[in-house]
């Protein structure tokens, strides 16, 4: 998982509540369990004027020039503004897969689903909780923005708005740390258990 400190981009304003797992990334696309390769289909449903099939050729699709994700403005974007209860409905793991495949670091939001907002964290992505008030500021600001994770602070037109996060959750973050890291940090504890462990019982 790459590491995560700071981040300077345009924000992506997605100004809806409630977008559920299935829009971030629809049911048809959930056929592999590589972590790559979904972001083309994210947002699949909005994106595209038609129907999406796993295969398809997604450049010759045509696409919904009025959704905020096909403007020329956001190509390259990281940090996606929403509303209230992002990553609700299913606890798909593909949904945080798309978002970080397209290339989102962080999401801001006044609200997450429990289990999106933790998977989030799992695949190196940063939620981000502000309320109402913030995000109407952050959705009038068309600047790039700067999301300092160490400081726990967001830099905006000269504000900064600060941010709570879990302590463990931010030490994986910065240092790049995902649940398999985790474990390797205590792979010789392991070794050592396991061959200590067999030596007393020899017969298992």
């Amino acid at each position: 998982m790459n590491k995560f400190t700071t981040l300077t981009s345009i924000s992506l304003p997605l100004n809806r509540a409630n977008i559920d797992t299935d829009a971030i990334i629809p049911k048809q696309f959930l056929k592999s369990i590589k972590r790559s390769g979904f972001g083309v289909n994210l947002f699949d449903e909005w994106r595209y004027l038609d129907l999406g099939e796993v295969g398809m050729d997604n450049s010759k699709r045509l696409l919904n020039a009025d959704f905020v994700l096909n403007k020329s403005k956001y190509q390259g974007v990281k940090i996606l503004l929403a509303r209230e209860n992002f990553g609700c409905g299913s606890s798909r793991e593909h949904a945080p897969w798309a978002l970080e495949d397209y290339g989102f670091r962080v999401i801001i939001a006044p609200s997450f689903a429990d289990i999106f907002y933790n998977n989030c964290f799992k695949n190196g992505i940063l939620p981000i909780v502000q309320d109402d008030e913030i995000m109407d500021k952050l959705f009038a600001i068309t600047n790039e923005i700067t999301i300092d994770l160490g400081a726990q602070n967001i830099y905006a037109d000269g504000e900064n708005y600060p941010f709570e996060v879990d302590l463990e959750r931010k030490r994986r973050l910065l240092n790049g740390l995902d649940d398999i890291d985790l474990t390797l940090q205590y792979k010789d504890d392991i070794k050592a258990f396991e061959k200590n462990y067999f030596s007393q019982y020899s017969w298992l």
